[in-house]
Order: structure tokens, then sequence, then C-alpha cells
């Protein structure tokens, strides 16, 4: 009794992280209160396959993934790249305000013709602020892997920017 009265408040504390880490993606609140929700529905059928040190990962995973099969089931990729991002100073000429809005659209927009592995590595990256170690046991991928792929990422995003900006 008392050790699945434990056992739900981790997983409440840890889907709570999910929740948030989405949200932080850009993913809608409704979507994603929807991949938290089918996560915690498959933990609960699969909670004794899962290694105790991965349950963080594999629920970051399964979220992800549920998320991904929706955007591809509704043909869209629904990151709401522009929300959060910019915190401007009142202060700030509303040339300065409008040419970052502009840059932060364009930018969000050569963010979404990327592949989706690349723009989650980008986002968990510099929006999560996520080391390399971290983002490796997140995705179960090899450190130097993370590199490669953000350095890939990274190239392809500026290319795709300059082509559309004529930078």
């Amino acid at each position: 009794m008392m050790d699945d009265i434990n056992r739900n408040n981790e997983l409440n504390s840890e889907l709570n992280i999910v929740y948030r880490y989405l949200r932080k993606l850009g993913i809608s609140q409704v979507d994603a209160e929807d991949a938290v929700q089918e996560t915690a529905y498959k933990y609960l059928l699969y909670y004794d396959s899962i290694q105790t040190s991965k349950v963080r990962s594999w629920l970051i995973r399964v979220a992800l993934n549920f998320h991904y099969d929706q955007c591809r089931k509704q043909r869209k990729y629904d990151l709401n790249l522009n929300e959060g991002l910019l915190e401007i100073d009142i202060k700030e000429l509303p040339e300065a305000i409008f040419l970052e809005k502009e840059r932060n659209s364009g930018l969000g927009r050569a963010l979404l013709q990327l592949k989706p592995h690349f723009q989650e590595l980008l986002l968990l990256k510099y929006q999560t602020d996520l080391s390399y170690e971290e983002i490796s046991k997140l995705l179960e991928i090899s450190t130097s892997s993370i590199k490669m792929n953000l350095f890939r990422a990274r190239k392809q995003l500026a290319k795709i920017y300059k082509e559309a900006y004529n930078e």
C-alpha cells in the first residue's frame, strides 16, 4: 500500500517534469496534457519492465513519440516557437522589437524545415539549456553523436535561414 503511494508520487513528479519539458518545446497545453496522459497510461502498463534509472528518459521519449505521432496524423508539427521566446524590455524602441520578432519568426520557420530529430536536439540544447551529457542520457545516444548531430543541425539551420533571408 505505502509502496504504491510512493510510486504514484514519484510518477506524478516525473510526469510534471515531462509536462514542463513539452511546454518548453512549444507544444500547446492541450497537446502536452494529452501526451502526458498517454505516457502515464503506458507507464502503468509497462512499469515493471522499465529500468528505475531510466524512468525519466523513458517517459520523455514516450511523450515525444506520442506527440510526433499525433502531428504526423495531423500532417503538421505544431511547435509554437514564438511563444515565450521574446522577453522584451518595454523601454526598447518599437523598431528593435519588430526586428527581433521578425528574426525569431524567420528562425522558427527555418527550424520547422529541419528533420524532427534536428529540431528536438536544437531545442533541447538551446531552449532548455541541457548539456551534451544530459541530452545523451535523455535520448540514450552517445555524447559524440549528440555533438555531431547538433553540428549538422546548426549548419543546416543556418543554410536554410540564409537561403530564405539572403543573408
